[in-house]
C-alpha cells in the first residue's frame, strides 16, 4: 500500500487528486497539506511516505524554492512537482534539483494514474509534450561553427543509438524503450551509457536538453534519406 502527500493550496485540487488516486490506486493512503509549511510537519510525522506531489504555488514556497527546501530537508523522500505551470526549462529545472517527475496538472486521469505509478516503481517521469519541445534558442544567429559542432555530437550516435535518444527525449522509462524498440533492457542500459559518453552529457536529463537544442527528429530524418 502507497503512502502520499499533495501540497497544493487549491481545495478542488486536492479534492480531484483525492479521487483520482483513491479511485485508482486501490488501498493508497493520502494526505494533504495546504502549504509548504504543513507538509514538512505532516513528512517529519509520517517517514514511510512514498511520494510528496508538490505545486509550485503554495502561499510560502514560490516556484521551485519549496521543492530546494524539502531536498535539503528530506533527501530519501522522492518529491514530484504537479503543477499548471509547463515552461520546458522549468520542467528539466525541477529535474535537475532532484525532483523525480513532472507532472501538468492538466493531464489527463489515465495518464496521471500511470505517471504515479511509473514514479511509483523508482522510474523518472517526464511529459512527453513538454520533451518533445525544442529549447529555446538564443536570440543571437549560431554560428556556422556552433552548427558543425551540434551536428557533429549527434553524428557520433549509432541509428539504434538516435532512436534510444529519442526515447528518452519522449519520457520513456529503459523499460518502455525496450518495449518500443523490441530490444533487452540490459541493451537499453549499455546504449544509454554510450549516448552520455558520446555526447559528453552529465546525466540522462543533460542528454535530453542535447537533444531538444538539436532537433533530434529533424536530423533523424535528414539520416535516413
Amino acid at each position: 500500500m502507497y503512502s502520499l502527500l499533495v501540497a497544493d493550496d487549491h481545495p478542488l485540487f486536492r479534492d480531484a487528486m483525492q479521487a483520482v488516486i483513491t479511485g485508482g490506486l486501490k488501498g493508497c493512503q493520502l494526505m494533504e497539506a495546504e502549504s509548504l509549511a504543513e507538509a514538512i510537519t505532516l513528512v517529519e510525522q509520517h517517514t514511510e511516505l512514498d511520494l510528496l506531489l508538490l505545486d509550485l504555488s503554495l502561499p510560502d514556497a514560490e516556484g521551485l524554492e519549496g521543492l530546494t527546501r524539502l531536498r535539503e530537508k528530506f533527501p530519501w523522500l522522492p518529491v514530484a512537482i504537479v503543477s499548471a505551470h509547463q515552461e520546458r526549462q522549468l520542467v528539466l529545472d525541477a529535474i535537475t534539483l532532484g525532483a523525480v517527475g513532472y507532472i501538468p496538472k492538466s493531464t489527463p486521469r489515465a495518464a496521471l494514474l500511470a505517471a504515479l505509478l511509473q514514479i511509483l516503481e523508482g522510474q523518472l517521469y517526464l511529459p512527453p509534450d513538454i520533451m518533445r519541445r525544442p529549447a529555446p534558442r538564443a536570440t543571437s544567429l549560431p554560428s556556422s561553427s556552433d552548427d558543425s559542432a551540434s551536428s557533429e555530437r549527434l553524428a557520433r550516435l549509432t541509428d539504434k543509438q538516435l532512436a534510444v535518444l529519442g526515447c528518452m527525449a519522449k519520457g520513456m522509462s529503459n523499460k518502455l524503450i525496450a518495449r518500443e524498440l523490441s530490444i533487452a533492457e540490459t541493451t537499453v542500459k549499455t546504449h544509454v551509457s554510450a549516448i552520455l559518453r558520446k555526447l559528453k552529457a552529465t546525466s540522462r536529463v543533460h542528454a535530453i536538453v542535447i537533444a531538444g537544442e538539436e532537433e533530434l527528429i529533424v536530423y533523424q530524418a535528414k539520416r535516413t534519406r
